[in-house]
């Protein structure tokens, strides 16, 4: 089973999202027959490379929410974060364009370090006050999940993956994706933001039933002896 996750680095319900997916996927009985990969989405492409100015400021200036309303956003997330034991920290973020770090993050894939550097950019962003823009501290995130610094330089001065992380985008939209995170399992099925755990389980045993139905065996011959609710077969 092959699930795909649209995500933000810049997605504060990005991280939240990803702690209850894998809550669920951790319980799930056939985790080991389970594919994960992180696809690429940007809230706002035309971020410059660094903006100067906070959170708060980014979301009021930027996109014209009231400053209060901002805070009480800030405010009930934090909240859902730490129930998922992460802890936020919002007055510390570096807004930055995080299309450079989903360029890290297809080199992280195609060298199986998907998940660990997608885990460290979004820890780096939230929780630490990291400018995921700026190239040395895609380095050092990569390098510590252990990819060479060689080829993320090289990655990074030639825009070697800039067109997979465009054609994420591009799935994105073709997909009808206008919100992050998204979680579409066996392109069947499709589960938008960072919903409860319980949901996530279902979804999975759903989606693994459909992909393994049980086939009866002998179903067309007569019936064997069994036991049911109203007792047991003489």
């Amino acid at each position: 089973m092959k699930i795909e996750i649209w995500s933000d680095v810049a997605c504060p319900w990005c991280y939240i999202g990803k702690r209850r997916f894998e809550t669920a996927l951790n319980a799930f009985p056939h985790k080991d027959s389970v594919e994960v990969q992180w696809r690429s989405y940007q809230l706002d492409p035309s971020l410059p490379e660094h903006y100067d100015g906070t959170e708060l400021s980014y979301l009021s200036e930027r996109k014209g929410m009231d400053p209060s309303q901002v805070a009480g956003m800030f405010a009930h997330v934090t909240e859902q974060a730490a129930g998922e034991g992460l802890n936020y920290k919002f007055d510390d973020i570096v807004v930055a364009n995080s299309f450079n770090a989903h360029q890290l993050l297809h080199l992280a894939k195609a060298n199986d370090k998907g998940d660990a550097v997608k885990e460290a950019l979004l820890s780096a962003h939230f929780e630490h006050g990291v400018d995921i823009g700026a190239r040395e501290a895609l380095v050092k995130i990569g390098t510590e999940a252990g990819l060479s610094a060689v080829d993320i330089n090289d990655a990074l001065d030639t825009d070697k993956y800039a067109d997979d992380v465009r054609h994420d985008f591009a799935e994105a939209r073709a997909l009808g994706v206008t919100g992050v995170p998204f979680f579409v399992i066996d392109r069947k099925f499709g589960l938008s933001g960072a919903q409860p755990a319980e949901l996530f389980s279902q979804a999975l045993e759903q989606a693994w039933q459909e992909a393994n139905p049980l086939t009866m065996v002998g179903a067309g011959g007569a019936d064997a002896e069994a036991c049911g609710p109203d007792g047991c077969a003489i």
